[in-house]
């Protein structure tokens, strides 16, 4: 069976260079595009899915919609916030050039790429706090983040795949996970045992899926990204 593994499409604060996290933003018009290109390599290439599962934040779940269409598949989808992307905390918004100006540039990669390492906390009365948003109001106050580093993603993100995703997969069914740049490291992370320093070096590109092909017991045989 397979699992695919897709990045949304580059959205706006992508393309603005911001701390995006748990921010809502929307799809730039490339990273539609993006989107498009996947659906369309996923098909031409004889892909089909059974199931799929994605965050709760609409760049992650409008790249979903459109690649379906494109691949003119109609199944389940399942939408959590374990699958959000990593919570950038009291860094949510700030342009990332001008955050290592102020920090300098050995924080910032440390905040961003470090397995351990948490950018500074919101607080509960910011506007950006995740609490006031009705998407979260059924959450325990426990489980909303005011800051994240990459190993309290993973914990969510692999609580939800071996929860839901795993026993899809088990049962023999392709599937496919449209999220975030670090919640699907996180997934990477677990499934091919990578330390918390080689985590810092992979990067995953809007828009291009990243193929598992397992066996029966889960056991990955290939893995690759699919290109044109």
């Amino acid at each position: 069976m397979k699992l695919v593994l897709l990045r949304h499409g580059q959205s706006v604060w992508n393309k603005e260079n911001k701390f995006t996290g748990w921010t809502d933003v929307e799809l730039t018009k490339d990273g539609k595009k993006e989107a498009h290109e996947a659906g369309k390599i996923l098909k031409e290439k004889g892909y089909t899915f059974d199931i799929a599962f994605t965050s709760v934040l609409k760049r992650a779940n409008d790249t979903l919609d459109i690649v379906l269409k494109e691949m003119n598949l109609n199944i389940p989808v399942y939408y959590n916030y374990k699958l959000n992307e990593r919570h950038y905390g009291a860094l949510q918004g700030l342009n990332k050039d001008e955050t290592k100006e102020k920090y300098g540039e050995e924080q910032v990669h440390l905040w961003r790429r470090s397995a351990s390492v948490r950018p500074p906390a919101l607080d509960v009365n910011d506007e950006r706090y995740p609490g006031n948003d009705i998407k979260y109001k059924g959450l325990n106050k426990k489980d909303i983040p005011l800051t994240e580093c990459l190993l309290d993603t993973m914990k969510r993100t692999v609580e939800y795949y071996e929860s839901e995703i795993k026993k899809e997969l088990l049962l023999g069914k392709n599937v496919l996970v449209v999220a975030h740049g670090n919640s699907l490291r996180s997934i990477i992370k677990y499934l091919e045992n990578i330390s918390d320093e080689d985590i810092m070096n992979i990067e995953l590109p809007t828009g291009v899926p990243y193929i598992y092909e397992m066996d029966e017991e889960l056991k990955i045989i290939n893995k690759f990204f699919l290109n044109k």
